[in-house]
């Protein structure tokens, strides 16, 4: 089974961090935001990894063969949006079914459940959705795809988000346009051709967490922390009592009489003697304040 990791976005909800990394290589407290994928991903037998990369492809494409994936679809001058690395990938290297994963969501779904029900559903292609009220975004009846809010389609009493997780059969692939780089395009063109994208809603209420913002970038944070079963990660031992529920990464400069509670610390963040560092994000050149 090829997964196809996203992996090829600027970062822009997380810059100035992201000027120094590309998002999938922001820390989420013991692991990179890809290295969480690749997880959710091995859990889907015999499974080969691909990912795509574009902003600072260099770096990315440096880690990514060490973390498990077996190629690098580097995309230069331009990035190919979300549909175009299908496209590509069809034309280039073709396989019978693919499986597409974003890369900045910390997820715990069963990806071998979605894919019998994606297999068995008789679409061309399925989304994975989420019950996320801030953007549900996706309107859905008889199990397929009725439209999009405010792009496309018609309105229907149950709205969903889309997980950022699908799945693409063989028909599919060989269906999509070089010109239907926003993947939104194709799913269009299948709903007016009466061949619309089966939804996924039986894992609904699993736990899906947006890590591209600061704010989602702390609640993962936070989560990973309780599955460690941590109360700090990455403290010195000698601040130790003078941190609670913090996360720091490597090569920081300390000051000893400093205190920290609900704090993420990016290599670069200026602290200053005595200060009580809480509810934020700090790194160089930026400090996100983070409601509790």
């Amino acid at each position: 089974m090829r997964i196809l990791v996203l992996a090829a976005g600027l970062g822009t909800r997380l810059r100035p961090l992201t000027l120094q990394m590309p998002k999938p290589l922001v820390r989420v407290v013991d692991k990179t935001i890809l290295e969480h994928q690749v997880e959710l991903a091995n859990t889907v037998p015999e499974a080969h990894l691909h990912v795509n990369a574009h902003y600072l492809s260099d770096k990315l494409s440096a880690l990514a063969l060490s973390f498990g994936f077996e190629k690098v679809w580097d995309e230069q001058p331009e990035a190919l949006g979300t549909g175009g690395p299908l496209y590509r990938m069809n034309r280039e290297d073709p396989v019978d079914e693919l499986l597409v994963m974003n890369s900045d969501c910390y997820c715990k779904f069963d990806l071998r459940s979605f894919l019998r029900l994606s297999r068995s559903s008789g679409a061309p292609c399925s989304l994975l959705a989420v019950d996320n009220p801030m953007v549900n975004s996706i309107y859905v009846r008889d199990g397929l795809m009725s439209g999009i809010q405010n792009r496309f389609g018609h309105q229907t009493r149950e709205r969903v988000t889309f997980s950022g997780i699908s799945w693409y059969s063989k028909r599919a692939l060989q269906d999509i346009h070089e010109s239907e780089m926003d993947i939104r395009e194709y799913w269009k063109r299948l709903l007016l051709n009466g061949d619309a994208p089966f939804i996924d809603v039986s894992q609904k209420y699993s736990l899906w967490i947006d890590m591209g913002t600061p704010d989602g970038l702390m609640r993962a944070s936070d989560y990973r922390r309780k599955e460690l079963g941590v109360g700090n990660y990455g403290v010195p031992a000698e601040i130790a009592k003078q941190a609670k529920a913090t996360v720091m990464m490597p090569e920081l400069e300390i000051p000893s009489n400093a205190t920290f509670d609900h704090a993420i610390i990016f290599p670069g963040a200026k602290i200053e003697d005595g200060e009580c560092v809480k509810n934020e994000i700090r790194g160089k050149d930026f400090s996100w304040p983070i409601g509790r």
